[in-house]
Order: structure tokens, then C-alpha cells, then sequence
């Protein structure tokens, strides 16, 4: 089986890397990444937004026989949360004919970050590094702010394996779908 991830950021493929191996009807597995491009804003700010990244990265990096999948970040919003928004992770899956959708766990980014994605335009890790909250350039390929956040309990690699998880589900039990 081959895998065709549309990203290279390491957090997302690591992610991948370790899932698949749990998984008897993707063994034999190849992995082949490379950047494709989401179709969306850097910093998605919906679920719809989000979505539409992740299917597209796994339309663009899909080829015959075989698995594309695409991860994608994004605020969604979430009424009665504190500033409105959460972040979380879609990862599409398409078999060249179907898309299976999952979602990770999502949490509530402070809210000057909110304020700064949205009325600056900046994508999550320019407004960490803007507010101090690190000085990683590359934050979203290592523990992510949900990292930060949670004192890396639940870090990007971990909450992008949430992800693709749910969206194997319609996979793995293709019978009841």
C-alpha cells in the first residue's frame, strides 16, 4: 500500500508514520510526502476553511492505487467557548473515489492569538512569536501551541494522530459505510 501524505511537516508525517503501522490493511505501507498546496489561507478560520485544505491536499497528492491524505489546522467556531474559536486538525483520507473525514480533539487558543489571526492576519505561529509565547519559527512542525498549552500532553504529533484515526474508522469498517 502506499501512502501519499501532501505535506512535509515533520510533526504531521511523524504523525503518520507511527498510525499506519497499527493498521493490518495498509501493510505493507510506502509513505511518499511532499508539499502540496491546501487552496487555503494559511491560517484557516473555519471548518468549512479547513476542510476544503485538508481534502484538497489529498486530491493533489492521491495517485493510483493508493492513499492520499491531507492535514490541515484551523480555528472553527464554537459557541459558548471563551473567545469563540477552537483550533483543531482535519485529516482527509481519498482513495481516488471517496473522502473519509476525522477530526481531532480541539482547544481554545488565547485569546490575544485569536485577535492577532484575525485582525492581523498573522497564521498561529507568527502570532506566538509576535506574543512571546515562543520563539520557534517552526512551531507548527514541533509541538504546536497545543503543546505549549497543555505542557505537551497533547503535542501536534499526537493530536494529528487523533485525526487520522477518525478518519480511518470509515475505512477500516468499509462494510458499515
Amino acid at each position: 500500500m502506499q501512502i501519499f501524505v501532501g505535506t512535509k511537516n515533520v510533526a504531521k508525517l511523524e504523525a503518520v508514520q507511527e498510525v499506519v503501522k497499527d493498521y493490518a490493511l495498509l501493510k505493507p505501507v510506502k509513505i511518499i510526502s511532499k508539499e502540496v498546496a491546501s487552496g487555503v489561507s494559511d491560517q484557516p478560520k473555519s471548518l468549512k476553511e479547513t476542510v476544503t485544505g485538508a481534502k484538497n491536499r489529498a486530491q493533489k497528492i492521491w495517485e493510483k492505487d493508493g492513499l492520499g491524505i491531507g492535514l490541515e489546522s484551523g480555528l472553527i467556531e464554537v459557541p459558548g467557548s471563551r473567545n469563540g474559536f477552537m483550533d483543531l486538525c482535519v485529516c482527509a483520507v481519498f482513495d481516488g473515489k471517496n473522502f473519509s473525514l476525522g477530526l481531532s480533539s480541539g482547544f481554545e487558543c488565547p485569546t490575544e492569538v485569536n485577535r492577532l489571526i484575525f485582525e492581523e492576519n498573522l497564521d498561529m505561529t507568527q502570532a506566538c512569536n509576535k506574543l512571546g509565547i515562543t520563539n520557534n519559527p517552526q512551531l507548527g512542525s514541533a509541538e504546536g501551541l497545543v503543546g505549549i498549552l497543555t505542557k505537551n500532553r497533547i503535542n501536534r504529533q499526537e493530536y494529528t494522530k487523533q485525526a487520522l484515526i477518525m478518519a480511518l474508522v470509515s475505512i477500516e469498517n468499509s462494510n458499515l459505510y
